[in-house]
């Protein structure tokens, strides 16, 4: 068997917060945004990482890239660990590992046109790279995903939202990298846009054999496009495991809410469903809950729940929790999901 493309191994992401009233000599208090995550993602398969906003989702992504400062081990194709590279050790993967940012337009440079953007890996990543192979190489991948070469030199404000994101995945494509990065990609673009911009991902995943890490809110789409999920909650692994099987009988009571929020399309079925309330508001992850952090909001929330949980497997999935089992209350939503 081979190894993963890319493993995390107790990934921990800490920032000091240190607010405008505190002394200097006085030790800033940590802000744990990834707590321990694990996980491994074979060559070709997409990942879904799924949570509330706040819960470390983004954060985990940059940590992968090394765009944050971490501890444990970021294990790049069974062999390199990333976390100690500096930058310049780390160049040499960068083009291995790309990224998609969530708002299409903030993250293109409004005053380089379309062919620059899309060049501009290719003159980092590719320098010996000829002027002529380059426009050839960045109309080819225009055409991939969608553009038409005659826009190579217009500006990014002259595109739409979906065409800008078809922008940001082309020039992320163009040094053919084997993980891509995708930060709620979608969740800034109309219903119709982000079908196609999906519809786009698959393709590419098909063709050209793509590993995907896909960030994403709407767990509708996270079901469509990925072969694993794995649900964060104030930066720690809920539960994990493939799609199907977690979308089928989740056992974590997170997961459980998080799916019985999922509109439904049949209306009858829509009205006559019961969600599972998570009482109260998210923890400040400044001040955590000790135990399990999910215990101040959980419906099964025991005095064993301020202890740590065991990491149980169930049925081929990891489940972060005292208490995992099915609600049989999501199971007629799961059935018309």
């Amino acid at each position: 068997m081979s190894a993963p493309l890319i493993e995390a191994r107790d990934l921990r992401v800490t920032f000091d917060i240190r607010r405008a009233s505190d002394l200097p000599w006085t030790t800033p208090p940590k802000l744990r945004a990834v707590n321990g995550v694990s996980f491994a993602l074979e060559q070709g398969k997409t990942l879904g990482i799924v949570g509330e906003s706040g819960c470390g989702k983004s954060t985990l992504a940059r940590a992968l890239i090394r765009m944050l400062p971490s501890e444990g081990q970021v294990i790049w194709q069974g062999e390199t660990d990333l976390v100690p590279l500096g930058p310049r050790a780390m160049l040499k993967h960068r083009a291995d590992i790309q990224m998609i940012f969530q708002d299409p337009l903030a993250s293109l440079d409004p005053r380089m046109t379309v062919g620059e953007i899309i060049a501009e890996p290719l003159r980092t990543h590719r320098p010996k790279m000829g002027r002529k192979e380059r426009r050839e190489k960045v109309r080819a991948v225009m055409e991939k995903v969608g553009l038409l070469p005659n826009q190579i030199n217009r500006y990014p404000h002259e595109f739409s939202g979906g065409q800008c994101q078809r922008i940001g995945i082309a020039r992320a494509l163009v040094v053919e990298p084997k993980l891509l990065i995708c930060d709620e990609p979608v969740s800034a673009l109309d219903v119709s846009i982000q079908a196609q911009v999906i519809a786009l991902l698959e393709d590419l995943k098909r063709d050209l054999g793509l590993t995907i890490i896909f960030i994403a809110h709407d767990l509708s789409v996270v079901r469509h496009i990925c072969d694993e999920v794995m649900v964060l909650y104030l930066g720690q692994m809920m539960e994990a495991g493939p799609t199907e099987r977690l979308f089928s009988a989740p056992q974590h009571p997170y997961t459980q809410a998080l799916l019985s929020a999922v509109p439904i399309p049949d209306p009858v079925v829509e009205r006559a469903k019961k969600l599972i309330h998570l009482e109260g508001d998210l923890p400040s992850p400044l001040n955590p809950p000790s135990g399990c952090p999910l215990r101040t909001r959980c419906p099964r929330a025991t005095e064993i729940c301020a202890t740590t949980p065991p990491t149980a497997t169930i049925e081929g999935r990891e489940v972060f929790c005292h208490h995992p089992g099915p609600a049989p209350e999501v199971q007629a939503i799961l059935e018309h999901g």
